[in-house]
């Protein structure tokens, strides 16, 4: 995911539950798609943090290489300055772009 061009806001915004349930009907199913949502793409950005602060890692220490790794310090303030994963997860809902299914009510007919 390109966290670049993401427009979700970075701060928290009150929302009117009633517009944002209408596709559910469920105050509490929409919450839960927006949560589950926003754990896979607090996963998502973890991971690839942790792929990029890869690079930086040594098995030593010196505490000269600590204050030396300004690229790392800039990865890491960007990840910092990033919207929080509810917030993208949030967003997405109301843009659309989050598919998702309940077994529950959609029961095949035979």
């Amino acid at each position: 995911m390109d966290y670049k061009k993401v427009t979700a806001p970075l701060n928290t915004i009150t929302r009117d539950m009633n517009q944002l349930c209408a596709d559910t009907g469920n105050v509490y199913e929409t919450v839960n798609i927006i949560a589950r949502r926003a754990n896979q793409i607090a996963v998502e950005m973890k991971s690839e943090l942790d792929k990029k602060l890869q690079e930086f890692a040594s098995f030593n220490d010196n505490l000269e290489e600590v204050f030396e790794n300004r690229e790392q310090i800039e990865i890491s303030r960007f990840y910092e300055k990033l919207p929080k994963p509810t917030l993208i997860a949030a967003q997405e809902y109301v843009d659309g772009k989050i598919f998702w299914k309940n077994p529950s009510k959609d029961k095949m007919k035979y």
